[in-house]
């Protein structure tokens, strides 16, 4: 008798372990994996990551697998090579125009159907300039992230040495004045420097009432007076007076950094960077402020935007509503206030704003006030209908006029050429 039962509860402890085991594959095959790509370095990295951290650890059965890229550009490539082999990540953070060519072109998944059953989060609540960007012909095809916006960043120790009121910094003119003064130090190299690339030079075209295309977007105008004349004004400050300077090439974002390591070293006084550099700079030495207009042409106008997280087309359910858990947990209104103080990059809810928590920080640190206060003037993001025909075009535009030293007019009238050929085509 003793030893039948012994055999009863032997069989019955296998069958247990064996239901256990079951049990738990069932549980670990309950949990969604799935790769999130993002081109942010740095510190942008680290907090993105402790970002998915706390939503892994709220959310057992998904596991998000963070992918950081050199730069936007690496993981947009990345996504691409993943879509073309059918293997790609269930969630991507993207720029603008690839966001909006990708939805054009099918290769992303609609998300209203997610959201208008989401009890949590208010597709309103999201800043209408961020939002209506991404949706096509009534969907929505990606969640805004953060916004940004580039803003000046000045050492008002050096400054106050000099006696230079920083309210020369609110037009160009008065930009050059102070960069000339600057440039003068024995331990400043440059009075100021612009950021690698078109940006900088098309928010001061802008300013200008320049132009990409014409009212009817069949003409290019990237070659117009407002245009050569603002980007003449840049090459002559990087080449002629060499009182502005300027950081290119190197691995993702090595130019981005060496700029800012210039100015916290004190061998530049300033220079022209993103809302997100705030988390990288030291303000007891640095202040920030609005983007220059232009004395006799028209007010600052630079450009606001955001980064999207967007959603393949060609995954399972199980993954698309996995993305779409984390995407909204990002931009949740606690957390993209969370990302604005720890980042500078902007909140992209309106709730966000509201928190008491949000107003105090924003209060004891009036620089993450600064580019919010930008907003207010700033231009909408120019979507390439061409699919980055013309973008390109101005980037070489770019190189060439600030590290070749080509006169912009020649620089724009290419430019303008190839612009338009891609142009033609497309319309």
């Amino acid at each position: 008798m003793t030893k039948r039962i012994c055999k009863t509860g032997l069989v019955l402890t296998l069958v247990l372990m064996v239901m256990l085991g079951l049990s738990l594959q069932s549980v670990e095959a309950d949990v969604v994996e799935i790769d999130y790509y993002y081109g942010l370095g740095g510190y942008l990295g680290e907090v993105t990551e402790d970002m998915i951290e706390e939503f892994n650890e709220q959310n057992p059965d998904i596991e998000v697998t963070g992918n950081t890229f050199g730069d936007f550009d690496e993981a947009l490539q990345a996504f691409q090579a993943g879509v073309a082999a059918g293997d790609p990540p269930a969630a991507v953070m993207l720029e603008p125009t690839p966001t909006v060519e990708f939805a054009n072109r099918g290769i992303l998944a609609s998300v209203s159907d997610l959201l208008e059953t989401d009890e949590e989060t208010e597709a309103e609540d999201y800043y209408e300039a961020f939002y209506e960007m991404s949706k096509i012909e009534g969907e929505q095809y990606a969640i805004p992230l953060f916004g940004t916006t580039q803003v000046l960043y000045y050492r008002h120790d050096i400054f106050a040495e000099e006696d230079i009121d920083p309210a020369k910094l609110e037009t160009w003119e008065g930009m050059e004045e102070a960069a000339s003064q600057l440039a003068e130090r024995d331990d400043v190299e440059h009075g100021w420097m612009p950021m690698w690339g078109r940006y900088n030079m098309m928010d001061a075209v802008f300013a200008r009432g320049g132009q990409v295309l014409n009212d009817d977007g069949t003409e290019v105008m990237i070659n117009s007076e407002e245009w050569v004349e603002t980007w003449e004004a840049f090459r002559r400050w990087i080449h002629e007076d060499e009182i502005m300077g300027i950081h290119h090439s190197g691995v993702g974002w090595e130019y981005w950094y060496d700029t800012i390591d210039d100015v916290l070293e004190g061998n530049a006084a300033g220079y022209t960077g993103s809302s997100g550099d705030q988390g990288d700079l030291d303000f007891d030495i640095v202040s920030a402020a609005i983007q220059p207009g232009w004395e006799d042409y028209g007010d600052p106008a630079p450009v606001g935007e955001a980064r999207y997280g967007v959603i393949p087309a060609n995954i399972s359910e199980e993954e698309r509503e996995a993305a779409y858990r984390w995407l909204t947990f990002f931009s949740s209104p606690e957390n993209t206030a969370e990302w604005q103080e720890k980042t500078g990059y902007l909140a992209v809810r309106y709730s966000a704003q509201e928190d008491p928590d949000f107003q105090e920080f924003l209060e004891e640190n009036p620089q993450s006030q600064v580019p919010l206060d930008q907003l207010e003037v700033a231009s909408s993001y120019w979507i390439d209908p061409t699919g980055g025909e013309i973008e390109q075009a101005l980037d070489d535009a770019a190189d060439a006029v600030q590290i070749e030293n080509v006169p912009a007019q020649e620089a724009l009238d290419h430019a303008a050429e190839r612009a338009q050929r891609a142009l033609d085509i497309v319309n």
